[in-house]
């Protein structure tokens, strides 16, 4: 796949959305039933070209746009979550390895997470820290080769992935210095990996609870120096990320409005359709202004940051609307459906579950605040 021309990105937008309204479908009744996602789904997104959107072309990406990008994005966020996931996090996994990568490293790591011969999680969040300076994994260095110790939990695709890109910091550091960045294996000496419980929403997606023993790790597969862990987890992927994520936010709300949109003018009370009551088209209509603001913010987040490579602001703030208009508006759409919505028989109900877990992917609203006062005090 190269880069996709204006007729081919309708062509593969055409593609996209006739995917996710049939073959996504089927796999989300799969996952929901059975509560795992199959291998069988990433290898089907992969041969797809689905999981290389984002990438350059030298990589063996598709080479698209940012934005065009996140217009695919917002398709697949309508489908089950955890497709979603899959998508979002493939697409993205690249930048930052790539970000302070050698050679070596983009042909080992990099070109592989992109063709998908290969599954990387991205791994920081500690069980007794954030998910910033504060990290509390520790790596000791002898000779060619550092010792891993510590705990990460709550990481996606951690039990799958075949390897963690995972965020430590060199024993006696304090703050951003001694950070490091390490591939790691996902299974070997050392490492006692662990799938999570089952959660609310976002059904079949394993997370890793993970404790490293003097897990024995290469110097060579540290990315970059010491001293910028940090700023490899936060600059070549939290900016774009929370863009996507803002984006997936718009995908499930948008799909939320659809079901309450067909519901309204199906259901009937006292021989008129809801929807010609105004108390549920104002409701709607009130949903569908919610949605397209948070839409329009979100573009010009990505619009920012694909022009300048920074939008750390833009970023936050997108990402805390979007997430805050979804849960208006899935919990509009519930309410429009009535106690049947809360059956799992009403596909509202999922995207209902689905909608909580993106208020705190990528930094909950209190970390979007900080950051957006931040950067106001700065400016």
């Amino acid at each position: 796949m190269t880069t996709a021309t204006p007729v081919d990105f309708d062509a593969l937008r055409a593609e996209v959305r006739e995917y996710v309204e049939n073959e996504g479908e089927r796999w989300a009744e799969l996952i929901e039933r059975e509560h795992r996602v199959p291998l069988e789904l990433w290898d089907e997104l992969r041969d797809r070209g689905f999981l290389r959107l984002a990438a350059p072309a030298d990589y063996g990406g598709a080479g698209m746009q940012f934005t065009r990008y996140l217009e695919l994005l917002e398709l697949f966020s309508m489908s089950h979550a955890s497709l979603r996931m899959i998508v979002h996090v493939a697409n993205g996994i690249w930048r930052p390895m790539d970000s302070h990568a050698n050679d070596d490293q983009r042909a080992r790591f990099i070109k592989p997470a992109v063709a998908g011969e290969i599954k990387v999680a991205f791994t920081l969040t500690e069980p007794g820290a954030g998910s910033g300076a504060d990290i509390r994994c520790s790596v000791v260095r002898e000779g060619d080769t550092y010792y891993l110790s510590g705990e990460k939990h709550l990481i996606t695709f951690g039990t799958i992935a075949d390897y963690l890109m995972t965020f430590a910091r060199v024993q006696g550091t304090r703050g951003t210095d001694g950070t490091v960045a390490l591939m790691v294996p996902s299974h070997g000496e050392g490492i006692d990996n662990r799938e999570m419980a089952g959660t609310m929403g976002v059904r079949g997606t394993d997370h890793g609870h993970i404790v490293f023993d003097r897990a024995p790790v290469p110097v060579a597969d540290r990315f970059g120096e010491e001293g910028q862990g940090v700023e490899i987890a936060l600059s070549g992927f939290l900016g774009p990320s929370r863009i996507s994520l803002a984006t997936t936010c718009v995908g499930l709300a948008q799909r939320a409005l659809d079901l309450a949109l067909d519901y309204a003018q199906r259901r009937e009370t006292f021989g008129k359709k809801i929807a010609e009551r105004q108390a549920i088209a104002f409701k709607l209509a009130e949903m569908a202004t919610d949605l397209e603001a948070a839409r329009r913010l979100v573009r010009h987040a990505a619009s920012t940051w694909e022009q300048t490579g920074h939008a750390p602001m833009e970023a936050a703030m997108a990402k805390l609307f979007a997430s805050e208009m979804l849960q208006r508006v899935t919990d509009g759409a519930l309410q429009v459906h009535g106690g049947l919505g809360y059956w799992e028989t009403s596909p509202i109900e999922r995207v209902y579950r689905d909608a909580r877990a993106q208020r705190f992917e990528e930094g909950t609203a209190e970390i979007q605040k900080t950051t957006i006062a931040r950067d106001l005090f700065k400016r």
